[in-house]
């Protein structure tokens, strides 16, 4: 039966037995009524309304849930579903609004590795432009300081070698920012190499001590796989020495049963002194969804915060 006739036989269902009482009932109405006739007319208007409340509910019931997921629901968190009760008709209204849902995360992640292929083929030829043109025009800059201070009067060296200096800082930086961009490193050596490389540079800027866990029997991984999870890791650090005012950072990548796991926890002040860990947040989340990852951000019972991210294996090949 279809929810309208539904809700016509409970309502017509309810009004023929209140016409029924009425006719074959002793009751007599007098006017003016009085006190008695009164509360039992509305004891019988509530008990009325209570039977229909209870008969429609069960069918009202799935489309309340149905709108508070609707309003709730996030891309970014998949396999949000609603098992499908009710009337034929809610049962194919949450049918339809899962099958959407399906749809919208598929095209969701198709789009987001389109963007972060995107993302990182620009981030690599920004680095190549800042490593072979920059990098190489401030090489030569430098030579011919280095030239030209080997033959100044000595009033002029001193202030040559320091603009030397200046220059040098600045190729080191320009570097230090090419290799952030798209890690050599981590194309040439792997990812713990890569991972290892990110916490000694970071150490060294932040002045954070960084304690490195890495397991000795993780599988091998693709290479977005192997990106995405240096990428989580760097932004992770990243977020601790701006926002958390750690002193002790934990860098851990291990094998689960089925998985590799990356956990990332500080001693800072937690989310309730600084908020939610800096405004990579949603990235971190996008690249756990490309790969099916479980991503979870959390205050650590210690104090701090503790990022986690595990990829399943049959993710990685």
């Amino acid at each position: 039966m279809s929810l309208f006739w539904r809700v016509f036989g409970i309502n017509a269902g309810l009004l023929l037995v209140a016409t029924l009482l009425l006719l074959f009932s002793p009751l007599e109405i007098d006017a003016p009524i009085k006190t008695f006739q009164a509360v039992i007319l509305v004891s019988g208007l509530i008990a009325l309304v209570v039977a229909d409340f209870i008969l429609l509910w069960p069918g009202f019931a799935p489309l309340e849930r149905l709108a508070r997921r609707m309003q709730h629901v996030d891309l970014l968190r998949p396999g949000q579903r609603l098992a499908a009760s009710g009337p034929k008709e809610v049962r194919e209204l949450v049918h339809a609004f899962n099958e959407m849902l399906d749809r919208l995360e598929r095209e969701r992640r198709e789009s987001g590795q389109r963007a972060l292929a995107a993302q990182e083929s620009e981030r690599l030829r920004i680095a190549r432009g800042l490593h072979d043109e920059i990098g190489q025009t401030m090489t030569g800059v430098l030579l011919q300081l280095k030239r030209i201070a080997d033959e100044a009067p000595p009033a002029l060296h001193e202030e040559l070698v320091e603009t030397q200096e200046a220059i040098r800082t600045g190729l080191d930086e320009v570097r230090r920012i090419a290799r952030e961009l798209r890690p050599d490193t981590l194309e040439d050596l792997g990812l713990v190499s890569a991972l290892t490389a990110l916490a000694t540079t970071f150490s060294q800027r932040s002045g954070l001590k960084i304690e490195r866990r890495f397991a000795t029997d993780l599988p091998s991984l693709e290479p977005d796989v192997e990106l995405a999870l240096y990428r989580v890791a760097q932004e992770s650090l990243t977020n601790v020495a701006r926002h958390a005012q750690a002193s002790h950072v934990e860098l851990e990548l291990a094998r689960g049963s089925e998985s590799v796991v990356l956990r990332i926890l500080d001693d800072g002040r937690g989310m309730n002194g600084g908020g939610p860990p800096g405004g990579g947040l949603r990235g971190m989340r996008e690249r756990a969804l490309m790969l099916g990852a479980a991503l979870a951000i959390k205050a650590s019972p210690e104090g701090g915060v503790e990022v986690r991210m595990e990829v399943p294996l049959r993710q990685t090949g």
